[in-house]
């Protein structure tokens, strides 16, 4: 069969492009949700200063047409077939001038590096400051900004390069950034501007005396980050003749507005477990997104002001629903640092290429070997623990100050070692999602159920010690590219074939397998855990007072 006799059969698709912390991909879905081609490709980051991250939104939108036309060649799909596109992405901050060129946000000057990516911590003290002004719209952000969020990356580039803060005409989240790239339109969408700039949604406008109250009253007016907000799926515009030629699609493609890349995994989640999509159904459900770092994001009929969490949103995810969002700085990120710093990783790196596997799945396999004679395999760590905050804490403690904790080291530093090490970062992690849980539980809540994607969730090892350790079973989807599956909604919606997100939540997801929490002897093990970790934070806080 030809290519264009396998794309007729294929019939109308909708794109989803998800630009991740280093890489852009693409997938093709159709109307049932079910995928017909991926493409990945790389973009570069920068780190030239401690807690610095950079990247360049002109290397980004380069790799967003690179997957484009491997999805295409996947599917073997023509890009006429393309009947709507949709663009997530991480919230990082993108800087541009009056041309639309790039604006260094960088000490090094250069003007490629004009992304301030989301993990970057430069603007802490700012963060703090922002803080302390107590102002009404930090009530949303569980009265703490973050550095991950954008008003304090906006004031370190006042304060420290002013020459850029002069030269830039615009700046954007980088999910906007990329609307903007593909329409030529300016539409700030509702998710970014409300989870990561203060936007109040629900009453849609700006805060001008929170700008003034911190040093920003220069962007009252807000042509510079968005004087058009809209809803997440709404029509943004046609792809131009420049971003089809740049992306391999065709000239006039609908765009939808756009999403962060956690909350397009939420629309690809969330309706992916049994049952109607109510309000009770909602209540009960937690989508975690599990990757570089994690998110987990709820919703409710009704807000919820939950101390060190961030939202409540207005519908800045599910429309009509008000949004809650936890997370975790760094959970994939933090596995990964373990296992390549320790002393045996070259040469498990060596193994695991040999035998065609990830280094992840040689240590599962020797954590089953150890455990063999075990009630649980993760009694294995019952004198060893991890308080896993390296990168801070981002929920519920909101304290980007903390710092990472190890206890119960042995003078080994066997391949063994290292395997036990990787299981008690990943009951650590686990723990803070409880930690999470348990926070949103507190408010009213009822969660008993996590939908998962992302990388961190193709790991058995870590689906099983999050049910444990929460008690929640856990739903993996059909689709496990979740986050492009959501993407894809918006484009489906865009594209008038679908008339709103919560059909395509309702036409799109289904679940895959269903992992339950263990029994009562496990369920006790992990409250002891659960209660090491409470206990390690209290210990670091006291040695910080020594």
């Amino acid at each position: 069969m030809s290519d264009e006799e396998v794309s007729s059969t294929i019939g109308e698709l909708y794109l989803g492009v998800d630009v991740g912390t280093g890489s852009a991909r693409a997938a093709l879905f159709d109307g049932l949700g079910t995928r017909h081609g991926l493409g990945v490709a790389p973009f570069p980051t920068w780190r030239p200063e401690t807690d610095f991250v950079e990247q360049s939104s002109d290397a980004i939108w380069q790799a967003c047409g690179d997957a484009i036309r491997a999805a295409l060649a996947d599917a073997s799909a023509m890009a006429e077939q393309v009947a709507g596109v949709g663009f997530d992405a991480t919230c990082s901050l993108v800087a541009l001038d009056a041309r639309g060129r790039p604006v260094t946000v960088s000490p090094t000057g250069d003007d490629r590096q004009n992304v301030i990516v989301w993990m970057d911590h430069r603007a802490t003290e700012q963060a703090a400051r922002i803080t302390a002004t107590k102002h009404d719209v930090l009530r949303s952000v569980g009265g703490t900004m973050s550095p991950e969020m954008e008003p304090p990356k906006l004031l370190w580039l006042k304060e420290r390069l002013p020459a850029s803060w002069a030269r830039a005409a615009r700046f954007y989240d980088l999910p906007d950034f990329l609307v903007h790239r593909a329409t030529g339109n300016d539409v700030r969408s509702l998710c970014t501007t409300v989870c990561k700039w203060t936007y109040r949604g629900d009453e849609g406008r700006w805060d001008d005396s929170f700008f003034e109250a911190i040093g920003l009253g220069d962007l009252v007016g807000y042509d510079k980050i968005g004087a058009r907000v809209r809803p997440m799926g709404e029509h943004a515009g046609g792809l131009t003749e420049a971003a089809a030629r740049e992306l391999g699609l065709a000239a006039g493609t609908p765009v939808g507005v756009a999403i962060i890349d956690a909350h397009a995994g939420g629309l690809g989640l969330l309706g992916a477990a049994d049952g109607p999509l109510d309000d009770a159904a909602f209540d009960a459900r937690l989508a975690l997104i599990g990757g570089t770092s994690s998110c987990h994001m709820a919703v409710s009929a009704a807000p919820r002001f939950i101390e060190g969490v961030w939202g409540p949103y207005p519908s800045a995810m599910v429309p009509g629903k008000w949004l809650t969002e936890g997370g975790q700085s760094a959970t994939g990120a933090l596995i990964d640092h373990v296992i390549t710093s320790h002393a045996r990783a070259a040469e498990l790196e060596t193994e695991a290429r040999r035998e065609g596997v990830s280094v992840h799945a040689l240590l599962e396999r020797r954590l089953d070997a150890l455990a063999a004679d075990l009630a649980f395999p993760a009694e294995l760590t019952r004198e060893l623990h991890v308080y896993p905050d390296f990168h801070g804490n981002r929920s519920p403690r909101a304290d980007a100050s903390l710092r990472g904790m190890v206890s119960g080291l042995a003078l080994d530093a066997s391949v063994d070692a290292l395997a036990l090490l990787y299981l008690a970062t990943v009951q650590a992690i686990a723990h803070g999602t409880r930690h999470i849980v348990d926070a949103l539980n507190g408010a009213g809540y009822r969660i008993d159920t996590m939908i998962a994607c992302g990388g961190d969730t193709k790991s058995p090892l870590f689906v099983r010690e999050h049910a444990d350790a929460t008690g929640c079973r856990v739903v993996l989807p059909r689709e496990p590219e979740a986050v492009l599956l959501g993407a894809s909604m918006l484009g489906a919606v865009a594209s008038g074939a679908v008339p709103s997100l919560r059909a395509a939540m309702a036409s799109m997801n289904a679940p895959r397998t269903i992992v339950a929490p263990g029994g009562d002897e496990v369920r006790a093990y992990h409250a002891r855990k659960q209660r090491i970790l409470h206990r390690m934070h209290a210990d670091q806080l006291a040695y910080r007072a020594l």
